[in-house]
């Protein structure tokens, strides 16, 4: 992986693909290898840049508190560093609400938006009390209770199950911590739909058991322009469990 300092961190980053540039934000508590499936599916169309947000993957993070904000300048600072004024951003799950800020910060470098298996909502405030219980847990007793909790969340493939563990468990606890208290306090992204004039697609699996698929439904119904990709009997990873179709959808951005 390539790597730029950039807002205090060290910033990973993989590159594929001539094109369009497309950002693919991976969720929480992945890394880049999430789009490792749709990668070839996209490379003739699209410049990819795929980092690891801060703190996952081989990206390091710092200790002082941060917001989705700051996963947003991240993502600038790495297209100042590419030369690219104007991406799309495409986002799965917290690597939405990142691209949701990002398209708030920066909307003239915006080409286009993908919320994977998203949603523009805050967290209701038991919500957000768990994120920060979650924290504590980790900062406690380690990972591994959030990965045996979200390992059967995912999907209920087995061998996506799999993946989802291993790369789970490849992450430092501090990644966690960090992501658990920023998604908390991520802001209602909802006022952002009507400003949005550029392409906006949605793509979400109708047996997600994380963010349920009427969160899709309703920026639908926000932005009816927009495309809506409802993929039957996909769980929280359709890029892993649904490429082609995943795939399709993001041409959209092109």
């Amino acid at each position: 992986m390539e790597k730029i300092n950039i807002n205090g961190i060290k910033l990973a980053y993989v590159r594929h693909g001539k094109g369009t540039p497309l950002v693919l934000l991976h969720g929480y508590p992945l890394d880049h290898h999430l789009w490792d499936d749709v990668v070839p599916l996209l490379k003739d169309t699209f410049d990819l840049i795929i980092p690891d947000l801060r703190g996952f993957g081989e990206s390091t993070t710092v200790d002082a508190k941060y917001t989705m904000d700051d996963f947003a300048s991240d993502v600038a600072g790495l297209l100042d560093q590419l030369g690219i004024q104007k991406a799309a951003i495409a986002g799965h799950s917290m690597g939405g609400y990142v691209a949701l800020a990002f398209a708030r910060l920066y909307p003239e470098r915006m080409r286009g938006l993908a919320l994977v298996s998203s949603q523009v909502l805050a967290d209701p405030s038991d919500r957000k009390e768990g994120r920060y219980k979650s924290a504590a847990d980790v900062a406690e007793k380690g990972i591994s209770g959030v990965v045996e909790t979200m390992t059967s969340k995912f999907t209920s493939n087995p061998q996506w199950q799999a993946f989802a563990r291993k790369t789970m468990e490849a992450q430092q606890p501090a990644a966690y911590i960090g992501a658990l208290k920023a998604m908390a306090e991520r802001v209602d992204a909802t006022p952002l739909l009507s400003t949005m004039k550029y392409p906006v697609v949605l793509v979400h699996g109708d047996a997600d058991a994380l963010i349920p698929i009427e969160r899709a439904r309703e920026v639908k119904a926000a932005i009816p322009e927009s495309h809506l990709v409802e993929i039957s009997g996909a769980g929280h990873m359709p890029m892993c469990e649904a490429p082609n179709e995943t795939a399709q959808a993001l041409m959209l951005l092109s």
